[in-house]
């Protein structure tokens, strides 16, 4: 086989494969994703009332008193230059930014001095994006919540329920640990304060 066939083929080879793996591929899976997962493959956005509050996939930031706040990000929870810190785990600064995350939170919080706080609040994600906590945490400031919300005990005691009814369970029971989705109970926490559906 001549150079000029090797060149031939080799185009040929090219051509075929870019058609298949750059259009009729992607064009197929995108094709299944919309029809079978429409929601999940748009990005799993939120929409209440015609509004959009953002992807339940990635953290969104909460500052105000009334809401749970999610896990302190690197990035400012902006997808773009998502990412952890990087800083190495026997670091003296990681220690001095942990024990700094962790007097904020039990200061914003208005815990005792010595309260364990759960880890994923005093260490940063590794995306910056985690829109998780864990049940520890958003029971830890559910006393900041009620009093900026100016809750009754009725209302405190619906707040804690509504902490159980958004604990979601490990993955197929043994893939992870309990966790709540700090976007999706701050939006039912609007509807119990104003007693929305």
């Amino acid at each position: 086989m001549n150079l000029k066939n090797i060149l031939s083929v080799s185009v040929k080879f090219l051509v075929v494969f870019t058609i298949i793996t750059g259009i009729i591929y992607p064009l197929v899976i995108t094709g299944t994703g919309q029809f079978l997962f429409p929601r999940k493959s748009n990005g799993s956005m939120v929409e209440v009332n015609g509004r959009n509050y953002g992807s339940e996939l990635i953290a969104q930031k909460f500052e105000e008193d009334k809401y749970f706040r999610p896990r302190p990000s690197q990035t400012s929870y902006s997808a773009l230059p998502s990412g952890g810190s990087n800083i190495s785990p026997a670091s003296i600064k990681l220690k001095q930014v942990s024990d700094s995350l962790k007097s904020a939170f039990i200061e914003n919080n208005k815990l005792k001095q010595g309260t364990e706080i759960p880890s994923e609040m005093i260490f940063k994600s590794a995306s910056g994006l985690d829109p998780h906590i864990s049940r520890e945490s958003a029971m830890l400031q559910t006393g900041r919540i009620s009093n900026a919300r100016k809750f009754n005990d009725e209302k405190k005691l619906m707040l804690e329920q509504l902490v159980d009814k958004y604990t979601e369970k490990p993955q197929f029971g043994i893939l992870g640990e309990e966790r709540i989705n700090v976007l999706l109970i701050n939006i039912e926490l609007d509807k119990l304060q104003y007693g929305r559906e």
